[in-house]
């Protein structure tokens, strides 16, 4: 006796076909999602430390880190030198520098939240850090002149959606700086750079207070 093989029907592969699409779709539907909540997570904690440092630079007029009476208000924090500078890298994990202090200065302000036993610098959406010091520059000039905030480990796509909604969109110009790094949490501040480009490393973004 023969058996008949039965294969699939037309309509059969389409609803597969169908089924396939509607899944795709709404995974790239959720992986859009995802990008534009970091996005707007990002934007709001620049926005937010702003805040902060010219909230402390008007409570106790300095700015945090450079707080020479930092000491006085709370026990065991280190005391800035008052020139009127954040002193240290933004990204810098030495917790004398004024550029880590200030974090800790900010938090027992209650300006900001986190560990106020230290000055670590918080986690971004991205898994990079957020920091802040004054004038950012490369070898021959200054970029950005006054207090500056920067965030690592951004994606191509969310450095140009920050940039583009908050700026111009052009990483060598404008209120807000983008560079590609060469390791972790680590800008190349000495390469300029003309666009954010998908599948070649992350950036990090800076802009004035």
């Amino acid at each position: 006796m023969q058996h008949r093989q039965h294969g699939f029907t037309l309509i059969e592969i389409a609803i597969v076909l169908v089924i396939i699409g509607v899944l795709l779709g709404g995974i790239l539907k959720g992986q859009e999602m995802l990008t534009q909540s970091k996005i707007r997570a990002v934007e709001k904690e620049l926005d937010g430390v702003a805040v902060a440092i010219l909230g402390y630079r008007d409570r106790y007029k300095a700015l945090p880190g450079d707080d020479p009476l930092a000491s006085g208000r709370w026990n065991g924090v280190g005391d800035g030198d008052a020139d009127g500078k954040i002193a240290g890298n933004f990204n810098s994990s030495t917790g004398s520098d004024e550029s880590m202090l200030g974090w800790q200065h900010l938090r027992l302000a209650g300006l900001i939240g986190g560990d106020s036993s230290n000055g670590k610098q918080p986690l971004n959406a991205a898994g990079g850090i957020t920091g802040f010091q004054t004038d950012l520059s490369n070898n021959t000039s200054t970029l950005l002149h006054g207090t500056v905030i920067c965030t690592t480990n951004l994606a191509a796509k969310i450095a140009n959606a920050i940039d583009a909604q908050q700026d111009d969109g052009r990483p060598g110009q404008g209120s807000i700086l983008g560079f590609q790094q060469s390791a972790v949490n680590t800008p190349d501040f000495n390469t300029a750079i003309t666009a954010y480009t998908d599948g070649a490393g992350q950036y990090t973004i800076c802009r004035n207070v």
